[in-house]
């Protein structure tokens, strides 16, 4: 059986065993804890004696600090210490001795499973099972023999392979595919999706493979702010290590996760001992990475990560003091001369808050410096003024000069969602073809369709695909699907524009006080033919400047420089790119003046911002039909009409 069908065939114990125990959105904290523990028992079956005397002569001995040498023992990360195997319990028994028996066995297991036990609240649910008289029935139904979870293969009686190991990767995929219907039977919302390998196969080529061949054999820490159930972790390290492979180079890789759910938080976990990574196992931590970030002194090599989307970070935006008093400095940053210049978005969306996280922890000192690939949807690319955070972080990473490119991937990629999503790839140390500039592949046509719908994913990036991507990557050229920019052409201006109060029956020769201004605008009418009125005359010797809001007037029969009263009903922002050939001023020359020759711009309301548009780039309008074609449609209507008509009146 492969990881697909062992996957649906745990699905089905929740139907045999727990249907008339748990609503079905429950059924997940039975069914997932119950797999990683079969796992673990599977794996440590072997060594199970050598456990149990090695904890015996401990005990004699009087050692308390014991979990190196049980470890020893086991031969893994990780042992159980019960009498127990799971093999052990079965449903003969009287459901109060199993419960008894059944809790022993879990309490033998070491400290770090005993944790992914907690954040399972997997004992909790004890009591609900035995009550059921389902607690026996359940274990069976994990120990079929007709499944296999252990990574040894099961053989027939003349020695031949019956049932084929599964390696820790299956395993892996063996999780992800539960979780992935357990989600989609809860309805759960599009930013509680799991990443499909597809997709992280695809990142893992894009941080690697353009500095393969810089690969040194040395030490390199992967890291991952929204770890979920470690998948792109597990990517990430054997792509890395295919490579290393590949050129004879001596490698350690350190994985290091962070994540807020509890559930995908022990997945994660107790996937990295299944490896026998006790180490990596350490490094998955829980905890929330915006409030409570588990790696504030550390800088990683490479980082790849996809983001809750569309999901408040309201709560860790309190916890951190909130908006006007936060002062981490993964989010206030020094930028263009602004120590303080702020990358916090808005509470209702924290995906771009994971993406600062990240380059808050690149490499400054190395080579090859950092590689990132984050996952995000489109409103990353756009949402957010200029001066807002969303704009001030894309204006942070353009004018730093870390942004290689950004993928569109096809829709329906991901399990729970149909939405447009993009791999954002950064370096901080761009090679020089790509300095200056960011490289656009409109990736949205390469995919192959699934024989079978996975929830929302219609579709996935075959090897083909993935290497196609990959290739226009790496050549860095103008295609039909790849454009190449400055990084300036994505920034612009935002400029307030403004237009002078004009009142019937004013003295146009004086200047008034705001307490005037707001008496006049109760009794005298706007009026485009009324004169402006003057809120403001300069000193002798200032220089008018009339789209800066400095006109020249004759102010009580004298010549004089004087700024206007602005029209709150006529203000107006532009948005003028960056690359404006004769900048702010020349734009608005062409643009606005000839329109509204009495307009300026306010020189202090000037903020820079930064947005991607992929439609502009890439979208390809469909041709219009031929009028021909449309008049033939026209006539073939009317005259079904007309027939329609005819045996209306005839029936009547």
């Amino acid at each position: 059986m492969n990881a697909l069908n062992i996957s649906s065939f745990i699905w089905g114990i929740a139907d045999d065993v727990l249907r008339d125990v748990y609503v079905r959105g429950k059924y997940r904290d039975v069914i997932l804890p119950m797999t990683v523990i079969r796992r673990l028992d599977a794996v440590l079956e072997p060594t199970k004696d050598d456990v149990l005397r090695m904890k015996e002569r401990l005990d004699e001995s009087g050692i308390t600090n014991q979990d190196p040498a049980l470890c020893q023992a086991s031969g893994e990360a990780f042992y159980n210490t019960s009498q127990f195997r799971l093999r052990d319990l079965t449903a003969a028994g009287r459901q109060q001795q199993l419960r008894s028996d059944f809790e022993n066995y879990l309490d033998g297991f070491s400290p770090n499973v005993q944790e992914i036990l907690d954040k399972f609240k997997f004992r909790n649910q004890i009591p609900t099972l035995v009550d059921a008289d389902a607690l026996g029935y359940l274990i069976e139904k994990f120990l079929d023999p007709s499944i296999n979870l252990s990574p040894r293969p099961v053989p027939h009686s003349d020695g031949a392979v019956r049932l084929a190991g599964l390696d820790n990767h299956s395993m892996g995929t063996v999780f992800e595919e539960l979780i992935r219907r357990f989600n989609e039977e809860n309805n759960e919302e599009a930013g509680e999706h799991f990443t499909p390998r597809d997709v992280v196969q695809l990142m893992a080529r894009l941080v690697f493979q353009p500095v393969a061949d810089q690969i040194q054999s040395s030490t390199y820490l992967v890291y991952d702010g929204a770890c979920g159930t470690g998948g792109m972790l597990t990517v990430a390290e054997e792509t890395l290590q295919e490579l290393a492979d590949g050129q004879d180079k001596e490698l350690q890789i350190r994985l290091y996760g962070q994540d807020v759910n509890a559930e995908t938080y022990a997945i994660c976990k107790a996937d990295m001992l299944l490896k026998g990574e006790g180490e990596e196992a350490d490094n998955i931590r829980f905890g929330t990475t915006l409030a409570a970030d588990a790696y504030p002194s550390l800088n990683f090599d490479f980082m790849l990560s996809n983001p809750p989307y569309g999901k408040s970070w309201k709560g860790d935006l309190e916890r951190m003091g909130g908006k006007k008093d936060l002062i981490d400095q993964r989010f206030i940053v020094e930028h263009d001369g602004d120590p303080d210049y702020s990358l916090v978005t808005r509470s209702s969306d924290g995906q771009m808050m994971f993406l600062a996280n990240l380059l808050s922890k690149m490499k400054q000192d190395t080579p090859l410096g950092s590689r990132i690939a984050e996952v995000h949807n489109g409103s990353s690319l756009f949402t957010g003024d200029a001066g807002q955070g969303e704009s001030n972080i894309r204006r942070w990473i353009i004018e730093n000069d870390w942004l290689e490119a950004i993928v569109a991937l096809p829709l329906n990629m991901f399990y729970n969602t149909g939405i447009a999503t993009y791999i954002w790839v950064l370096s901080n140390r761009k090679p020089a073809q790509r300095q200056g500039k960011v490289q656009l592949i409109d990736a949205t046509q390469w995919f192959q369709p699934l024989r079978k719908n996975l929830g929302s994913k219609n579709c996935e990036l075959g090897d083909a695909d993935i290497q196609r991507i990959c290739d226009v990557f790496q050549k860095f050229e103008e295609t039909e699907q790849s454009k190449i920019f400055a990084n300036k052409a994505f920034g612009y201006w935002k400029v307030t524009v403004e237009r002078p109060l004009r009142l019937a029956g004013i003295d146009p020769g004086r200047a008034y006080s705001a307490k005037e201004v707001k008496e006049l605008k109760e009794t005298r009418e706007r009026s485009e033919d009324a004169p402006p009125v003057i809120k403001k005359v300069h000193k002798r010797g200032t220089d008018p400047d009339p789209l800066r809001g400095l006109f020249a007037a004759t102010v009580q029969g004298k010549p004089a420089v004087v700024e206007y009263e602005p029209d709150p009903d006529l203000r107006d922002t532009e948005q003028i790119p960056l690359l404006e050939d004769g900048g702010i001023t020349a734009f608005l020359q062409r643009e606005v003046l000839p329109y509204a020759p009495d307009a300026w711009y306010v020189a202090s309301s000037v903020k820079i911002g930064y947005e991607i548009s992929f439609t502009r780039y890439f979208y390809k309008p469909k041709p219009l039909r031929p009028l021909e074609e449309i008049r033939a449609d026209i006539l073939a209507l009317e005259k079904e009409t007309d027939g329609l008509l005819d045996e209306i009146m005839s029936t009547s």
